[in-house]
């Protein structure tokens, strides 16, 4: 009984401790908020890119040899606008498909989203296996999906749908027990404020009164931000809406952020470190050891808005989305996985089985994914792994991508309590000597595979105390 009220008093000091301190307006401050754990755990989210640009749904590919920041949709109306190396994709197919006349704004009598059914949504993304879900609240032309003030006229509830999108939404995943946060973006391409002139009025009279009725309506259990490479965070403000979100804010407890706060500060300052298709801006982040926690976001393919000019072979298959997963969280990150609904609200059904393809695999292997850690003292990974290691307290898991022709060996451990295969109650022959462990490749055949496109194997009590 000492013990018990031992742990209360202990975990009511730290809850205490971490609500009371006060953040200041500085990085050094800011920095120093622990990210919550649950982020942490949670390892698998999905993003939704929505808005305007869903009804153009359209952007080069791939095949158009064209670089990675060139494929995406939901970039339609600045690419069609500005001259920039693929303008010309834009202006051939928006005069072809809309006319010549046409304007970006036209294309909200056709965002109605008349068959959006959240509940849907979020038992798909439930059955994915997903713990958090990422919505885009405002994309980067400003349109926002709820009924923000600060978008009079130009929100979803005012025109287009006539529906609180994000509202009905937050719901739906909220009552699954899924988390729930939203991208924010903080640049607005053609809002007359958003220039350097003006900036402050930018921020006080628009994007903080809005980021702030974002948190206070919805309280997000995560504000992931982006478009920030025009100014310094300190032009931005950054720190001083951190510090209100972190301090005075309803959800300043447990709230997460991403490092998309102004220019300079990818992979530096706010709370976990973001990667991009693999990349840090333009840099390759396949390499890099963050030491904090750090989130993977890509789409399924290409594009992260739909793109109805994505074929079968722009698209991941439901193997090389398992094996990214797998390739994030044991380098210490969470994938977040977009995808890109239609005008009308349906989630494209190569879409969907992606995802379910991913739940199925997730309900064999979870284990060893949620709520692990990177193997400190695992083997680094590179291009050719096929081997790769999580731990969660003293056990650690292997996970093969490719089924082993040979024993496996694993070193620098101890001799492990027992050796098991998740999902499978095939027996794990191993043997231990000279501090190495082999594992002989287990007994299947198709038919008794737990699962497809990779094979977890549990080694309990494998690591030292």
């Amino acid at each position: 009984m000492k013990r018990v009220i031992l742990i209360i008093v202990i975990l009511l000091t730290f809850h205490l401790g971490f609500g009371q301190k006060t953040y200041q307006i500085n990085w050094e401050s800011i920095d120093s908020r622990p990210v919550p754990a649950w982020f942490e755990d949670a390892k698998f989210g999905i993003f939704i890119h929505w808005g305007l640009y869903s009804v153009p749904a359209y952007s080069p590919t791939a095949r158009d040899k064209v670089g990675v920041y060139d494929r995406y949709a939901e970039w339609y109306w600045k690419r069609w606008q500005e001259p920039n190396r693929v303008q010309k994709f834009f202006t051939d197919y928006q005069t072809k498909q809309f006319g010549a006349d046409a304007k970006y704004q036209d294309f909200v009598k056709n965002f109605k989203a008349e068959m959006f059914q959240p509940d849907e949504w979020a038992q798909l993304f439930e059955n994915a296996g997903a713990k958090y879900v990422v919505l885009t609240s405002k994309h980067h032309e400003g349109f926002s999906l709820w009924p923000s003030k600060q978008s009079w006229n130009w929100n979803a509830m005012d025109v287009g749908p006539h529906r609180d999108l994000l509202g009905d939404l937050t719901k739906s995943v909220k009552n699954k027990n899924i988390k729930m946060g939203y991208y924010y973006s903080l640049l607005e391409w053609y809002n007359p404020l958003y220039k350097k002139e003006t900036l402050n009025e930018y921020i006080d009279q628009h994007m903080f009164p809005q980021m702030k009725d974002l948190v206070n309506t919805y309280h997000p259990d995560l504000v992931w931000t982006d478009g920030e490479w025009d100014y310094t965070s300190d032009k931005l403000r950054s720190t001083e809406f951190l510090s209100w979100l972190y301090n005075d804010s309803p959800v300043k407890n447990s709230v997460v952020v991403n490092d998309r706060w102004g220019k300079e500060t990818r992979s530096k300052h706010g709370g976990f470190y973001t990667t991009e298709y693999d990349l840090v801006h333009d840099g390759d982040a396949n390499g890099l050891d963050f030491g904090k926690p750090w989130e993977e976001c890509r789409g399924i393919a290409g594009s992260f808005g739909y793109n109805r000019n994505e074929n079968l072979e722009d698209y991941s298959s439901s193997e090389q989305l398992v094996h990214m997963l797998i390739n994030k969280v044991a380098r210490g990150g969470n994938l977040l996985l977009n995808i890109g609904p239609t005008a009308d609200g349906r989630i494209p059904v190569i879409m969907q089985q992606r995802l379910t393809d991913i739940g199925s695999w997730l309900k064999v292997n979870g284990e060893g994914i949620y709520g692990t850690r990177k193997w400190a003292n695992g083997p680094k990974v590179t291009p050719e792994t096929k081997q790769y290691f999580t731990q969660k307290g003293n056990d650690l898991y292997l996970i093969t991508t490719e089924f082993p022709s040979g024993p496996l060996q694993v070193a620098g451990i101890k001799k492990p309590v027992s050796v098991s295969l998740l999902g499978s109650n095939v027996k794990i022959k191993s043997s231990f000597k000279g501090g190495i462990l082999t594992i002989a490749p287990p007994a299947l055949t198709p038919g008794t595979s737990p699962c497809q496109y990779a094979w977890a194997i549990k080694l309990t009590g494998a690591l030292m105390n």
